[in-house]
């Protein structure tokens, strides 16, 4: 998840005129997103031109948490969401406990998108990636490869940070300890998988330095040159190196995730809704979108628009050569085992 942590990922309404003889009212949309450059990219690319080719106009919602932020509509009875920024997996986890309803692919175009990125509620927009960065004046030319290096506290001395949550560092902590990227789910899974991940963990634990909450704060610390090496978001690491900080990164083994589109299953226009997230699920939106929040998109055909350059799509974790070198975070997995993970996690962090 950017996510991780991440604002990647005001109030507002989108306002559908129903024009026609005797037509004397309109529908109102919401979008709630995490706000920042989401909303800045998002109303510039996604839903204003989005919302003009259908004859809407637009005004946004924020939130810091948008599964929470509609699970206080829905206990309140009054939700007013029609369309909400998540990640993939509070997707599942809303759409099996009844918070999320089903996308319309009768009118939502998903044939571009990879099969992971258009789920039954929700439909991906932003492809992120956590990534190991290091800082290249400390490491020079004999950089951390993998999280078998990372792990490696002889042959890579130095201090470390991780993020403060159990998401993505357990599929680390397994392919640091040996599982194939390829193996990763299948032994979180077994009985045995879980405490694997969280044994491994424990091990480095006494050379984590800090447990970052933020992307900001994972981009201070590094900048501040408090680590020498860090678990970050892509966007984070690539900001840092782009504007001329001593930082490098690698998607091998990265861990790639992904913001989404639900439509809340008591939305008050999902009609609506789905009209808009077809349009702005298009290629040549999304590849805008990409290029302004520095973040992969996930309608595959964006990357032959000619809107992003060689150079840019070899920065986004969605492009094929950077995908293929990571693990591709599993929604259902994490649909169903956060609670428990969540609680291993903590446990090792308070003992």
């Amino acid at each position: 998840m950017i996510g991780a942590g991440t604002n990647i990922f005001g109030c507002g309404v989108l306002v559908l005129g129903l024009l026609g003889p005797g037509a004397a009212f309109a529908q109102e949309v919401t979008i709630a997103t995490s706000g920042g450059v989401v909303q800045e990219a998002g109303a510039k690319y996604l839903w204003n031109p989005a919302a003009k080719s259908l004859g809407l106009t637009v005004r946004e919602e924020t939130f810091d948490d948008g599964y929470q932020a509609l699970r206080l509509q829905k206990d309140a009875g009054a939700v007013t969401y029609d369309i909400v920024q998540v990640p993939t997996f509070q997707a599942e986890i809303g759409f099996k406990e009844g918070l999320f309803g089903p996308l319309d692919y009768s009118v939502i175009d998903a044939s571009e998108f990879p099969k992971a990125a258009a789920g039954p509620a929700c439909i991906g927009f932003l492809a992120s990636s956590w990534v190991l960065a290091w800082n290249t004046k400390v490491y020079k030319d004999n950089p951390p490869k993998s999280w078998a290096d990372f792990w490696d506290v002889k042959k890579f001395p130095g201090r470390r940070a991780m993020h403060n949550d159990s998401e993505a560092q357990l599929e680390m902590a397994l392919m640091a300890d040996g599982v194939a990227p390829k193996d990763v789910y299948s032994v979180l899974s077994s009985p045995e998988g879980l405490k694997r991940a969280i044994d491994k963990l424990a091990e480095l634990k006494p050379n984590i330095a800090v447990w970052w909450s933020s992307g900001s704060q994972s981009q201070q610390i590094m900048k501040d040159n408090e680590v020498d090496m860090a678990v970050m978001w892509n966007g984070r690491s690539e900001g840092l190196k782009a504007g001329g900080a001593p930082v490098d990164y690698t998607f091998n083994e990265g861990i790639l995730s992904q913001d989404c589109w639900a439509v809340p299953a008591d939305a008050p226009h999902k009609a609506a809704a789905m009209k808009l997230l077809n349009e702005m699920s298009k290629p040549e939106p999304q590849a805008n979108f990409s290029v302004m929040v520095k973040y992969g998109p996930l309608n595959m055909k964006a990357y032959a628009t000619g809107l992003i350059s060689d150079a840019t799509a070899a920065k986004f974790p969605s492009f094929p050569a950077n995908a293929e070198k990571m693990v591709v975070q599993s929604g259902s997995w994490w649909a169903e085992n956060t609670a428990k993970a969540d609680a291993a996690f903590d446990d090792m962090m308070n003992n």
